[in-house]
């Protein structure tokens, strides 16, 4: 692309490095910030800039949150001893969406890919360990997406509390296999939720 403006190339060039942001869409999307009013660019760009400041991390599931505890962990209705281990916020997102689960979150950021090198150091997995033993937690259930890197984090996470009496599930397997949570529909979603199976059921079933 040739530009006849510097600030319009910087302005694309920051846009396509959004994720599926191409240059055209980019282009696209700086033309028409510039149609807009001055007032409402303005709280565009200080609306991302207080997000990016004001952001936090709940203390407790690492799920992202206005507060230091989100406002599931902090919500007195919620199951607190049930336990979904997510992936990422947006399965959270998903799982919130399909209306059919009533306990809390614990998102792992990520799941252990050797491969990529991603271990279980670099993941939110002791702070796991740690919240189900002090807690009491009744149930972990597993809603990672069904792949080889998923069912290596369920292994690894399901033998380091195989000494504690929590119940350990996974979601069934109404997602299909190196599929992803977040395109799911909420229905099959919601149904692989309800449907969920003992972790050691699921393991045997995959070996």
């Amino acid at each position: 692309m040739i530009f006849s403006s510097t600030l319009l190339e910087k302005a694309v060039n920051e846009f396509a490095k959004l994720p599926g942001i191409g240059k055209k869409t980019a282009l696209r999307l700086v033309l028409h910030l510039i149609k807009q009013d001055e007032k409402e660019v303005s709280h565009f760009s200080e609306t991302i800039a207080e997000m990016r400041n004001q952001i936090k991390f709940c203390k407790r599931c690492h799920n992202i949150s206005d507060k230091e505890t989100c406002n599931i962990c902090a919500n007195p209705s919620r199951k607190q001893d049930i336990i979904c281990v997510v992936e990422n916020i947006r399965d959270v997102i998903a799982i919130e969406s399909t209306q059919q689960f009533n306990g809390t979150f614990h998102v792992l950021g990520g799941i252990i890919s050797p491969l990529d090198g991603v271990g279980p150091e670099q993941l939110n997995i002791e702070p796991l360990i740690n919240r189900v033993t002090k807690e009491e937690t009744k149930e972990i259930i597993f809603a990672l997406n069904p792949n080889i890197q998923g069912d290596t984090t369920i292994y690894y996470i399901g033998r380091k509390l195989k000494e504690t009496p929590v119940k350990i599930t996974t979601i069934a397997r109404g997602i299909a296999f190196g599929g992803e949570l977040e395109y799911a529909d909420e229905m099959t979603l919601a149904k692989s939720i309800s449907n969920r199976i003992p972790v050691e059921h699921y393991i045997s079933s995959i070996n």
